[in-house]
């Protein structure tokens, strides 16, 4: 199946949907709120038709779930072979404060792992994607792409940059740096938002990113497959073993980008 998957066209249909999140961007948009309290916005929609719509155009037998549409019961998807996990607007409180750190994410997750993500920050048109055994690459705009290798675990490092999210910083995520300088280590901090964190690790420019605070697979898909192509890792806390998908519960546990 994987090798059927026209990566470009995927990452055309992120871009389009960029260019809807753009267009509202610029504009008095008015915010929701959901259910869960979250914020939703127009341009989630928008990005969400576009994505949706592309998608079971080009790959109709691949089912998809999405933050924006109706969560598919656990019954029916939990036999998947293969399925897209989508999040038209990672990063909407980013969005609203328009800082330009939010992203549209498309992954595709055979069973349990994800094994192609495009991660589209459309302010500064940064591109990030992975396909399993092709590597990661990021593209700046109509740059040359260029290839992600994390670098060496941040337990070998004796300077350590860590990054968190810029909405969601926890105490638990300072206990953890509070850690790192009880151990000697020299501990640089960073901030962005949405899956761009998951990506500074692939990218090498953070060496490990700690979250400790909930996030929903949708949010993770995409990047966690540029993040393994990267070479890194991505465990849930407290267990070693990697961070899976198409669980009853799309809740992720707590997990490290290392």
């Amino acid at each position: 199946m994987l090798e059927q998957i026209d990566i470009e066209a995927i990452k055309e249909t992120a871009r389009k949907a960029g260019a809807e999140i753009l267009d509202v961007y610029g504009t008095e948009f008015s915010v929701d709120v959901k259910e869960d309290k979250s914020p939703l916005t127009e341009a989630d929609k928008r990005g969400n038709d576009v994505i949706v719509a592309a998608l079971e155009s080009l790959y109709p037998q691949i089912p998809i779930i999405s933050e924006e549409t109706k969560a598919v019961d656990y019954e029916e998807r939990k036999d998947w072979e293969y399925f897209w996990l989508v999040d038209p607007l990672d990063g909407t409180k980013e969005f609203i404060k328009r800082n330009g750190e939010f992203t549209v994410n498309i992954a595709l997750v055979h069973r349990d792992t994800p094994v192609l993500g495009v991660v589209y920050q459309p302010v500064g048109e940064r591109m990030f994607w992975g396909v399993k055994g092709s590597g990661a690459w990021l593209a700046t705009g109509a740059g040359a792409p260029e290839k992600l290798e994390g670098g060496p675990h941040y337990s070998e490092k004796s300077e350590v940059t860590v990054v968190a999210s810029r909405s969601h910083l926890t105490d638990a995520v300072q206990q953890f740096v509070d850690d790192l300088k009880a151990q000697g280590k020299v501990v640089e901090f960073l901030s962005a938002g949405s899956s761009l964190k998951l990506c500074l690790v692939a990218q090498g420019e953070a060496d490990v990113y700690p979250r400790l605070g909930p996030t929903m697979e949708w949010d993770t898909g995409a990047a966690h497959a540029v993040a393994l192509e990267a070479g890194r890792k991505v465990v849930a806390d407290g267990t070693g073993q990697p961070l899976v998908y198409n669980k009853e519960d799309l809740l992720n546990p707590f997990f490290f980008v290392e």
